[in-house]
């Protein structure tokens, strides 16, 4: 059983920073690729950012030059650093994990459990 366990959300002031986190527990081999999404209230979940296990990040042209994200790999953990933030930001984030159990096993993909970003004055 894999669990992908999410911190960091939280009320914050526009132009203010948070750091999301989201690390990997269970019966896992190999994690391909781990990335960020949100969701607004009456809107769809899109994507925030995505990393591969190579290090090759892809940003949504919304949060480019604001949001970092990085992965730690001995701990199975991706972060994202958020910077500049405003209140369009605000959305429910979800971290997906694309891995793998065992060699050769097929790929699957699980996602957090959710943490509220909320950017208001």
């Amino acid at each position: 059983q894999v669990q992908l366990v999410e911190s960091g959300g939280g009320l914050v002031q526009p132009g203010g920073s948070l750091r999301l986190s989201c690390a990997a527990s269970g019966s896992i081999f190999s994690i391909n690729t781990m990335g960020w999404y949100r969701q607004a209230p009456g809107k769809g979940r899109e994507l925030v950012a995505t990393i591969t296990s190579g290090g090759s990040t892809n940003y949504a042209d919304s949060v480019k030059g604001r949001f970092t994200i990085s992965r730690d790999n001995a701990k199975n953990t991706v972060y994202l650093q958020m910077n500049s933030l405003k209140p369009e930001d605000t959305a429910v984030y979800y971290c997906n994990f694309r891995f793998s159990r065992y060699s050769g096993g097929p790929w699957l993909q699980y996602w957090g459990q959710g943490t509220q970003v909320t950017v208001s004055s």
